[in-house]
């Protein structure tokens, strides 16, 4: 394991813990978009399966298993405990547009056509896109809370340093999975412009 996965893991529980945080100490999921968490637990769900199949790592059974809990904890702290401080008005962004193209493109495109890798391909199609229910919100409101766009930039980050890993792997391993590269790729590509207004404010 190289420096770029260990660094793009660690930013990415930190993008999760700040937003739990927040959530907690605020006593509010205000600004939050509800429907991107559905749809990450929807993807650590689906890719993480392997927990019962696959031993690979202490490391890497413990980092699933902390961010499957850390991903209901969120969906269970917006739609049930502070359930009366979410947004659901805002939060409208509708997701079917996401869901259908991407399970429609999973089976179309995977690695080999059984359960376990269909999902697993599913969740890499479906984390490149399940941001954007967060980022349309914003745009609707035209406003972020400081705590929300630090989540966001670390969540960003984590696709950046995953984007260093994929190249340091193919120069040291000859390792190369084309679907993972361009869904991250794709994913990096929508925070881009979010990246831009975070560093400029």
């Amino acid at each position: 394991m190289n420096i770029f996965r260990i660094l793009g893991d660690i930013s990415h529980l930190l993008a999760i813990i700040i937003l739990l945080v927040k959530i907690h100490r605020s006593k509010s999921c205000a600004g939050i978009s509800g429907k991107s968490q559905i749809l990450f637990a929807l993807v650590f769900t689906t890719r993480y399966l392997d927990l019962f199949t696959t031993f690979i790592s202490a490391y890497n059974t413990v980092m699933k298993v902390i961010f499957l809990i850390c991903a209901y904890v969120t969906v269970y702290m917006i739609y049930v405990k502070f359930r009366k401080t979410f947004d659901s008005e805002n939060d409208s962004f509708r997701l079917e547009f996401l869901l259908v193209p991407v399970t429609g493109l999973s089976f179309l495109e995977n690695h080999s056509f059984t359960p376990l890798e269909i999902l697993w391909t599913f969740s890499i199609y479906l984390e490149s896109v399940a941001i954007l229910p967060q980022l349309f919100m914003i745009s609707k409101t035209g406003e972020a809370e400081t705590i929300t766009t630090h989540y966001l930039f670390f969540l960003g980050l984590y696709r950046a340093l995953y984007i260093a890993n994929w190249v340091w792997r193919y120069y040291t391993e000859n390792f190369y999975d084309q679907i993972a590269v361009v869904s991250g790729v794709v994913q990096t590509i929508f925070y881009c412009d979010f990246f831009y207004l975070y560093v400029t404010k």
